[in-house]
């Protein structure tokens, strides 16, 4: 799959602060939960449910494990819980009920628990489904958005912007949850933990196999 190729080539470019210390612990206390255990902390328990088939959806299982199978679902709700400002954990609780209010529509039902993959997909996919300019226009209408909150003034924000906001963050930081597991880290990407010679100019694909470092 193209994308999984990607990940293997891929620097971290999400504009995310870099390990640090609580985000390791939060790498670290991910280990040792399964989805099946799994209590939200930051989400609700049908949020939690969502999320997890989302993050599937995107990076699903292959020849490597899914999403879910590497905690991503977790991490995502200790980083909103625990490393989120205030205004971030509000936008964020925000443009997820909007998009589950409009996967809810779409199928008919009424338990965000209830919608399948099969009916969160399209939502997904239309909600990713935006050129260059949308993109543009949008992340201003975000940014305006959220300006005006801090502010303390009444904002309005489309359903359509909001589900994009939702949409493309949750990419973001599917991906970077990913990268940032172990199983990743050390199977997928090119992993030395204790660095040996240096060697200031070769070839990628002769010393990694075209990988990037995971350290």
């Amino acid at each position: 799959m193209d994308r999984r190729k990607a990940l293997k080539n891929m620097g971290m470019a999400l504009g995310y602060t870099v390990a640090t210390p609580t985000l390791l612990s939060i790498v670290q206390s991910c280990k040792n939960e399964t989805v099946l255990e799994w209590t939200p902390e930051f989400f609700t328990k049908d949020q939690g449910a969502v999320l997890t088939k989302l993050v599937d959806i995107i990076l699903p299982k292959t020849d490597t494990p899914s999403a879910s199978e590497t905690q991503v679902n977790i991490f995502i709700d200790r980083f909103a819980d625990q490393v989120m400002e205030k205004e971030q954990q509000d936008f964020l609780k925000m443009s997820m009920d909007r998009f589950i209010e409009k996967a809810l529509k779409d199928a008919g039902k009424e338990k965000a628990a209830d919608l399948s993959p099969e009916e969160l997909e399209p939502v997904l996919a239309a909600a990713l489904k935006a050129t260059k300019e949308d993109e543009v226009t949008n992340n201003l209408a975000v940014k305006q958005y959220n300006e005006a909150i801090a502010q303390g003034k009444e904002a309005l924000l489309d359903d359509g912007i909001a589900r994009f906001a939702f949409a493309n963050n949750l990419r973001g930081m599917t991906i970077w949850g990913y990268k940032t597991s172990e199983y990743v880290g050390e199977k997928v990407l090119a992993y030395l933990p204790v660095p040996g010679e240096y060697i200031a100019c070769a070839d990628t694909q002769e010393l990694t196999g075209g990988k990037a470092w995971s350290l």
